[in-house]
């Protein structure tokens, strides 16, 4: 069983909610893999330098977190995650993936939470339905 979670960046630098969201997921290592989680996967559409340059700043070596980069946002268009929105894309720019967490079983996707609203598109205000304890609420 795999959590997905996306982080957000902008100019080179992990959005404020990136420096929450990784250590409450290293934080809940246990009680993810008491849920049956074995990996949680945190996904960005940068490049695989970028991504192994925040897993090393945010001291994720030894964790269940595993960082992927999708710089051409493959993945994110794939998954239908794609954040569109003309605001945050006005700031962020095309081709960002919206703020999420995905359970994944034996790759089946079993849930998706987006942190979005319509005044917030881009999750930045509340992203608590992609944090740790929002995903862990749709596993049974």
């Amino acid at each position: 069983m795999v959590v997905t979670f996306r982080i957000t960046a902008r100019k080179g630098m992990l959005s404020s909610w990136a420096f929450r969201q990784i250590p409450d997921y290293v934080a809940k290592q246990d009680a993810l893999r008491a849920k049956g989680v074995q990996e949680v996967i945190i996904l960005a559409v940068h490049d695989g330098a970028v991504m192994m340059n925040w897993a090393k700043s945010q001291k994720t070596a030894l964790t269940m977190l595993t960082f992927l980069g999708d710089p051409h946002s493959e993945l994110t268009r794939a998954l239908d995650l794609e954040l569109t929105h003309p605001g945050p894309v006005g700031v962020l720019g095309p081709g960002r993936c919206k703020r999420f967490a995905m359970h994944v079983v034996d790759g089946e996707i079993k849930a998706v939470n987006v942190s979005e609203t319509e005044d917030d598109p881009a999750g930045g205000n509340d992203p608590s339905a992609s944090c740790a304890d929002g995903i862990m609420s749709t596993m049974e």
